[in-house]
């Protein structure tokens, strides 16, 4: 998610001209997240999609091995969806990067709340369950615990870097029941499709931006993920309704917030395969195209 200043060849960070390219996997996972929390990231401008005192918000978890970035890992925290006539877009509450240079870039020229973060991964396999000697019959009628398919278990842990500090975010437990795809049909079909979003209104961008990624790869429709987090903290759920916070408490409530975006109910889980993914250049919003977004 890169942007680049108009009239400029070449980025302070080393990015060229967009559109900027990224290849890898990813994981979108959609969950149901408190309205009141989502509207503690979203600019007062734009209207929160919502029913039942719930937006559609989740994360995307991606592996590069090519970007303009090089090889790094981005976990996007997306806190709801927006109204933006006659569609809607996505805001993130957090985006965090194994990598100084997409952290900065992302920050300064796209306005996205990047921080700089560590990756830590494990794979353990799962064994297969053998068969017992009623095994085939309790399957048959839905009890039975044997597993068909032998499974790969990865453990993905995200810590937040600031200076000498670090922080822990999540644990995503991936499960994966199908064998490694030996042939592209196992991948799912062949889809393209856009995924507009805002960003903006940070301290290191205070306009408001809107861009989008244009997405072409294999889906397929999997397991959930599980989330874990560190033990919750007393204001998690809280929202910004006062403003006599320090810059650090709000730090801290902006991850605690993050945190409990991840911990919501997962309702649907996309994995990418053979992504490319074109990110177009950011363009800034003017004022008088948000004034129709703002709640009445």
């Amino acid at each position: 998610m890169k942007f680049m200043g108009y009239g400029e060849t070449k980025s302070s960070t080393g990015y060229g001209r967009p559109p900027w390219i990224f290849k890898g996997s990813a994981l979108y996972q959609l969950h149901l997240v408190k309205a009141e929390t989502a509207r503690a990231f979203i600019p007062r401008e734009f209207r929160l999609v919502e029913a039942f005192g719930y937006t559609l918000g989740g994360f995307f978890l991606a592996n590069y091995d090519d970007s303009p970035a090089g090889v790094f890992d981005e976990l996007v925290v997306i806190a709801g969806i927006v109204w933006n006539p006659p569609s809607s877009c996505a805001w993130a509450a957090r985006v965090l990067v194994n990598s100084e240079e997409a952290c900065h870039h992302g920050r300064k020229n796209v306005g996205l709340p990047s921080q700089v973060a560590r990756f830590s991964k494990r794979i353990t396999p799962v064994p297969r369950q053998t068969k017992g000697k009623f095994g085939g019959f309790l399957n048959r009628i839905g009890v039975g615990t044997t597993n068909r398919l032998s499974k790969d278990c990865m453990d993905v842990q995200v810590t937040e870097v600031v200076g000498t500090a670090s922080s822990d975010i999540c644990n995503i437990k991936l499960i994966t029941d199908v064998p490694k795809p030996k042939f592209n049909k196992w991948m799912g079909p062949l889809i393209t499709m856009s995924l507009p979003s805002f960003s903006g209104q940070t301290e290191y961008n205070p306009n408001l931006l809107k861009y989008s990624c244009r997405i072409a790869c294999r889906v397929r429709a999997v397991r959930p993920a599980k989330v874990s987090g560190p033990s919750p903290s007393k204001d998690r759920n809280s929202d910004f309704k006062t403003t006599d916070f320090t810059a650090e408490e709000l730090v801290d409530k902006g991850r605690n917030l993050s945190i409990s975006i991840m911990l919501s109910k997962p309702i649907l889980a996309l994995e990418f395969n053979c992504l490319e993914m074109q990110v177009e250049d950011p363009t800034i919003l003017p004022n008088n195209s948000t004034c129709s977004l703002r709640p009445a």
